[in-house]
């Protein structure tokens, strides 16, 4: 067992809404954040942040002259970022480090550079630093005034995951006693959908003349059952039915077990798959499960109370993920849970919004499952949770969360 890691803040934007408070009153519903948006040639379902934190962000965005320029994906993170280092408590004397990490970075700001290059064969002045993936950490620094170190990554999915693995790295050294952590994510741009289409891994907006989607709606109109686009953990779908959402959340790390923490990291894991192509996973997922295994460590895999799975929605993605987990646990398994059903697929951020919905089941001492699946195995008490991500290139990790 590694030693523990206070969690003593988190702040995130995402379609669930902006404070804890909220979003806890958001889960206690059925109710998705989808809503269809129109693309250049056709439209798609996405998951927005709620019209009050776009107003928000854009009042910040107008705050200074230099924050004009900068795209989402750092303006989410800034906003984040000063509400989670205020929760905590820490000062700018703290000289705290920074990992903050997106899978895509610059969307928006990158796609209309880069269209507006093919129109007049010349690009913008700030195209370039404006886009690059270390300005989301830099400016986050810069804003926050502090002087410690500042590191920023991509990952694909499981990137907000591996800057926590990072902050605790740095915290174990020596060299930092406390590290902001997280992910930023913009990506509900027209590019970024058609590039999810095109992997055919993207729900339909529309069954139109798709016989085996119509035949799946009507299968569950006649079991008189919700219909939820984007079917996550549910290892019956035909069909793949990811959403992307959009988002940034921020985890303030500190050593050692502090009175104020939310939560204590107590294990963590990671594993790399052996790809046979660029997107694979093998069907058992073997990366999951040395990644649990690791982040499990000497625990008895029976204390482990709720799984919070990565489960993007995908066919494959997903069973892959259960098989690794019964692997794992065997013949007892754990409560499983995921969001992604909820507000969507928030590439690098979900893995810390997932660490935030862990938080929120142990403070609240009350799973939340998913609203179309039985939930058997609903735990008694809820002490430990493990939380999972993992991202193309089978980037798997783990984190072992504790009361």
């Amino acid at each position: 067992m590694q030693k523990p890691t206070s969690i003593t803040a988190i702040a995130s934007i995402s379609p669930l809404g902006k404070s804890l408070s909220e979003i806890w009153e958001n889960y206690q519903n059925d109710a998705h954040c989808f809503s269809e948006k129109p693309l250049k040639n056709n439209s798609a379902l996405v998951a927005e942040i709620p019209a009050d934190a776009k107003k928000e962000i854009e009042t910040l965005k107008q705050s200074d002259n230099k924050y004009k320029s900068l795209d989402d994906t750092v303006l989410y993170a800034i906003y984040t970022s000063r509400q989670a280092v205020k929760d905590a408590n820490w000062k700018e004397t703290d000289n705290f480090g920074i990992n903050i990490g997106s899978s895509r970075g610059a969307t928006h700001l990158f796609e209309n550079y880069h269209e507006d290059f093919l129109k007049n064969d010349k690009t913008q002045t700030l195209s370039s630093p404006t886009t690059t993936l270390g300005n989301i950490s830099s400016w986050v620094a810069h804003d926050l005034q502090t002087e410690g170190p500042e590191i920023s990554h991509s990952i694909t999915c499981s990137t907000a995951l591996h800057a926590v693995l990072n902050g605790i790295a740095w915290i174990n050294s020596g060299m930092c006693n406390k590290f902001l952590v997280g992910g930023s994510e913009a990506p509900l741009t027209p590019f970024t959908i058609a590039q999810m289409q095109a992997l055919k891994v993207y729900a339909k907006t529309k069954p139109g003349k798709d016989v085996e989607a119509e035949s799946q709606i009507e299968t569950m109109q006649m079991a008189n059952k919700s219909y939820y686009p984007c079917r996550a953990l549910d290892l019956s779908k035909k069909l793949n039915t990811m959403i992307l959402g959009e988002g940034a959340s921020m985890i303030c790390l500190e050593k050692g077990e502090q009175e104020n923490a939310l939560a204590i990291i107590k294990g963590i894991g990671y594993a790399t798959e052996v790809l046979e192509h660029n997107i694979s996973i093998s069907s058992d997922a073997v990366c999951f499960q040395k990644s649990m295994q690791m982040a499990v460590g000497n625990l008895n895999p029976n204390d482990i109370d709720v799984v919070v799975m990565h489960a993007p929605g995908t066919i494959k993605g997903d069973i892959s993920e259960f098989k690794a987990i019964e692997k794992i646990f065997c013949n007892k398994l754990p409560a499983l849970t995921t969001n992604k059903w909820k507000l969507g697929h928030t590439f690098g951020t979900s893995g810390a919004l997932s660490i935030e919905f862990a938080i929120l089941m142990l403070q609240h001492q009350k799973f939340v499952g998913v609203p179309y699946l039985e939930n058997e195995n609903t735990p008694k008490r809820i002490k430990n949770i493990l939380v999972n991500a993992v991202g193309f290139g089978g980037n798997a990790v783990s984190i072992l969360l504790s009361k």
